[in-house]
């Protein structure tokens, strides 16, 4: 068994085609930045659990979110049966990208910080449950979302978010401050500047009698969010879907509001009352146009920053939003577990600690 050294843009443990399941091709895909500094401790014991199962996997470290993608289409090429991603909800996404409407199954390790794609299918968050959940698990169709052709398996948004995304990673970058520090920051600079997008929102709901139920909204807005499927955004379940697999996005735009209009807001998601929140809207769709009517001297802006499951990149509009339905198979506990216990879900970074 050979292990090329992580600083490649992928490296790969080889091991030999199993004697158990010779039929069964399994592909690991791990961001190398998952192993907190143990890259290849952690790619030899996710071979190692699945060997544990009678199962070679051939696994491969991805040093970015390029090297992730075409680890994927490469596994995708040479027929792989199970392709799986380890890593956050952004390596997570970057694999889906590719295994979306192929006849691969797709599984996921979460490696990462929040894991909300894992938490949502009930995908176990300790490793070794997680391995054997891949081997064992059963087959699920979900949706996916895309805007202007890129998908996302949890969220896009624009406004704040993105703002605050890409002032963090210049913090990490320029200052090597760590996520969360440097997240913080990012988010107190966005508030003192406090943009708002100026856009006109047609919102397809679905059709009726043969005619296309649709919908005109202008607001004038510090962040608009679509979810792939409904989020709960009530209560102590802020952020989690009951399904992906419902067809449709929703859209979530928060009114012309002040700062202390968004701490109100949040006031009225933590006890569960966002619903009556009068400046915010929520509604369910097909497919959703945004186009910015803000102008800059006498061009209008037709560039929008745009966060897709937390990757930043500018998109030109109108952004066009739709739903994919069933276009990705996911592997899922085939009884979805009870709560975990916290000792037990822990990461592989914590455990190393």
């Amino acid at each position: 068994m050979t292990i090329r050294p992580a600083t490649e843009s992928a490296s790969t443990v080889e091991s030999p085609r199993s004697p158990y399941s010779p039929a069964l091709q399994v592909a690991v895909i791990i961001n190398a930045h998952a192993g907190g500094g143990h890259a290849d401790e952690l790619a030899q014991r996710v071979a190692d659990g699945f060997r544990q199962h009678q199962v070679e996997a051939h696994v491969t470290l991805a040093a970015d979110g390029a090297a992730l993608i075409d680890a994927a289409r490469v596994a995708l090429e040479d027929g792989a049966d199970i392709i799986v991603a380890g890593g956050g909800d952004g390596s997570v996404n970057a694999v889906a990208s590719v295994v979306s409407g192929s006849k691969a199954a797709f599984g996921v390790l979460p490696l990462g910080t929040l894991n909300h794609f894992a938490k949502d299918l009930n995908i176990p968050l300790a490793l070794d449950d997680a391995i054997r959940n891949v081997v064992e698990g059963r087959r699920l169709a979900i949706d996916t979302g895309e805007v202007n052709g890129v998908l996302f398996i949890n969220n896009s948004s624009l406004g704040l978010y993105p703002d605050i995304v890409r002032d963090r990673e210049k913090q990490q970058n320029r200052l090597g401050r760590g996520k969360w520090l440097a997240f913080c920051w990012a988010a107190m600079g966005a508030l003192r500047r406090y943009p708002f997008l100026d856009v006109r929102l047609d919102v397809l709901m679905g059709t009726k009698d043969g005619e296309d139920n649709a919908e005109s909204h202008h607001r004038r807005t510090p962040f608009v969010f679509i979810g792939n499927n409904e989020y709960l955004m009530d209560g102590l379940n802020i952020g989690k879907r009951n399904s992906l697999s419902e067809g449709k996005l929703s859209l979530y735009v928060c009114h012309r509001t002040g700062r202390l209009g968004l701490v109100r807001l949040a006031l009225h998601a933590l006890f569960g009352r966002l619903r009556q929140a009068r400046d915010f809207d929520m509604l369910s769709a097909a497919e959703i146009e945004i186009d910015t009517r803000h102008r800059h001297g006498q061009h209008r802006i037709k560039r929008l920053r745009v966060a897709t499951d937390g990757e930043v990149t500018i998109m030109q509009t109108p952004l066009v939003y739709r739903i994919r339905p069933a276009s990705l198979t996911v592997i899922v506990p085939t009884v979805p577990d009870a709560d975990p216990d916290p000792e037990e879900t822990r990461t592989f970074t914590e455990q190393k600690a």
